[in-house]
């Protein structure tokens, strides 16, 4: 009953998060020679909730529907985008609307382009599509010249940014919108949460026989955090870099559902105690698959070569940085429960249960591509 309890708050908690999902959009303008070529990205489940496109409203939308409302769309979504050039407005024209997948689903390739005069030294582009339905929804916008590219972030704090095309422009500005957008993400990702934190939940205990006893001190402790958030860090890191940069490339599908297992592994070693003295190979074996899934977003934002470097690095110390700020608020707590006499019990097995329970779910949904959970 009280693990059947604690899986009911979890689901609860999942819903719930999952009910406010941020979302991406992804636009980039491209220099033909001639003039500003537009590419945007919208998430159909976006597009729905903005303008509707399941004219039959059976749950799915089709290449059909999504065709007459095409007009809609592009109007819906041009009038939400700004780019003026040296000051001057430049003319935004839809040249045609079609479907993409992403690695989190369909998603609407509005193509325009932007008139904008012969010759200009600066770029003002000025981004307000869906803020108004999701305050978390950020723009990621690639910016793509002969001789470079550059990208940015737009979010409701920050619509509006101006890009030097005489020179190279500041990569600070830059590399800040990527910290953040890390930070987001891992947030964001309850997938990693639950699977770090199910790593962390035994950190202040040590396995005697069948039972668990304290860590003696706080040293003890330190070392074993450290190792473990390490070997996680160092292993997604890894694989985030190798995804982005295509040496690796595996189905989403298949990555999404190997991270769903991953945290009932996880979840499931704290019930049964199957790697306790090598919970360090865990973090880092599933971190590898972690890594790829991360990889998700600077994927789909097609940066070319040249502009990877600096969004990777930007986009993975954040993520580093939301990390430690999760350790560092969940690490006290932990410590602070194992001194009591429920914590074995009450928080490592019945908790864990009920995130192993959540993970199955999620495998399911991600191996068979069926919904369980409301979204």
């Amino acid at each position: 009953m009280r693990r059947w309890l604690v899986f009911l708050i979890l689901i609860g908690v999942s819903c719930a998060a999952s009910a406010h999902k941020a979302s991406d959009a992804y636009l980039s303008l491209t220099w033909s020679g001639e003039r500003w070529v537009g590419r945007w990205d919208m998430a159909l489940r976006d597009l729905q909730e903005a303008v509707g496109l399941d004219q039959d409203d059976d749950g799915r939308i089709t290449s059909r529907e999504l065709r007459e409302r095409g007009d809609a769309v592009a109007a819906h979504a041009l009038s939400r985008l700004g780019i003026s050039g040296d000051g001057r407005a430049c003319r935004l024209d839809g040249e045609g609307l079609r479907v993409d997948e992403h690695s989190d689903g369909g998603y609407a390739v509005l193509d325009f382009r932007a008139d904008c005069p012969a010759t200009v030294r600066q770029l003002m582009v000025d981004y307000r599509w869906f803020f108004e339905f999701d305050a978390r929804h950020r723009g990621l916008f690639s910016l793509v010249r002969p001789s470079g590219a550059r990208s940015a972030v737009f979010s409701p704090e920050q619509p509006t940014q101006t890009f030097e095309l005489a020179g190279k422009g500041g990569v600070w500005p830059e590399l800040a919108a990527f910290v953040q957008e890390g930070m987001t993400h891992i947030w964001a990702g309850y997938d990693h949460l639950l699977f770090l934190l199910s790593l962390l939940l035994p950190a202040a205990l040590a396995r005697d026989g069948l039972t668990w006893r304290r860590k003696a001190n706080l040293a003890e402790i330190g070392t074993d955090v450290l190792a473990v958030v390490t070997a996680f860090t160092l292993a997604h890191s890894l694989t985030l870099a190798l995804t982005v940069w295509q040496y690796l490339a595996l189905p989403s599908r298949w990555v999404e559902a190997a991270i769903a297992a991953s945290v009932a592994v996880a979840a499931l070693n704290n019930i049964y105690a199957w790697f306790t003295e090598r919970r360090v190979w865990l973090a880092f074996g599933f971190g590898l698959v972690h890594g790829m899934g991360i990889a998700g977003v600077l994927l789909d934002l097609a940066l070319p070569k040249s502009g990877q470097a600096l969004a990777l690095l930007g986009f993975n110390l954040g993520v580093e940085l939301g990390q430690l700020v999760i350790i560092a608020v969940a690490l006290p707590l932990i410590y602070w429960g194992s001194r009591q006499r429920y914590y074995p019990v009450w928080v490592l097995k019945y908790g864990s249960t009920g995130i192993v329970g959540l993970a199955l779910i999620w495998l399911v949904e991600r191996g068979l591509d069926v919904a369980i959970l409301p979204s």
